[in-house]
């Protein structure tokens, strides 16, 4: 019965390994050579903290300008990020910001409305509006459109957007190349091909679509920030019930073998 026993148990803990690691049956995230772009998918981790730290920088110094987080406070941020409140402050909370405030963007409403006709929205929630691979795919589908005359790009994902490339200057600047194909009713309508760079930015293809990946990564945490420990504390309870189950089988045929 023992033997029984123990090779039951490590049965059952390898399957709970298998269960419990993240991604662990999923496809392969698409990688920036994909050519489908609608099928690009951001692959990201929240329960990684290199990962959410190098996010929360990338937040805060290209998309706070604009955008607020105005559900997350500083000092939830840097608890769940492992952030001591002294890094926390000197390279992420404005001068003058208290640990309690919520992450909240300094441009006026007046000014937003003048430069881009339209208030940037908050990106609280962004992820659970749209999901991660959406945003992950809306941050590397910008292309120039000189028919843009305000932000002088356009964007795949989301077209018509107002937000100009903040990116580019990591990316750099491509084109999107089209082709006309019969819609529905004959109508022509355009197909896109495949981007071209025109001019490269300070990170090649690897390093920006990991910069992005970090991004959506910390969006996608912004918009549950329990989520990162609700993960981990799943992984054990599931554990746990695999165990308890294993042993209770092996104890019911111990206990019930002189019967049968």
């Amino acid at each position: 019965m023992r033997t029984d026993l123990m090779h039951g148990l490590k049965a059952l803990l390898i399957l709970g390994a298998l269960l419990a690691a993240p991604g662990g049956f999923a496809a392969g995230a698409a990688g920036p050579g994909a050519t489908d772009w609608q099928k690009w998918t951001a692959g990201n981790k929240v329960t990684d903290i290199p990962s959410l730290q190098r996010g929360a920088a990338h937040f805060v110094n290209y998309c706070s300008g604009c955008h607020s987080l105005k559900y997350v406070r500083w000092s939830r941020l840097g608890e769940d990020l492992r952030i001591p409140e002294g890094e926390l402050r000197k390279s992420l909370m404005p001068a003058g910001t208290k640990p309690a405030s919520y992450v909240i963007s300094s441009m006026p409403r007046a000014d937003a409305e003048g430069w881009f006709g339209i208030v940037p929205p908050d990106l609280s929630l962004i992820v659970r509006a749209r999901s991660v691979d959406y945003v992950y795919r809306f941050l590397k589908t910008f292309y120039v459109d000189p028919a843009k005359p305000l932000t002088g790009v356009d964007n795949l994902t989301l077209p018509g957007t107002a937000m100009p490339h903040v990116l580019s200057d990591l990316e750099g600047l491509k084109l999107a190349a089209f082709r006309s194909v019969g819609g529905e009713g004959g109508a022509p309508v355009k197909q896109f091909v495949k981007f071209e760079t025109i001019a490269p930015g300070r990170l090649n293809a690897e390093q920006y679509d990991a910069f992005v990946r970090d991004l959506v990564n910390f969006l996608d945490y912004a918009s549950e920030p329990a989520q990162a420990a609700r993960r981990s504390l799943g992984i054990w309870v599931v554990l746990f019930l695999l165990v308890f189950t294993g042993i209770s089988w092996f104890l019911y045929k111990e206990y019930w073998k002189d019967v049968h």
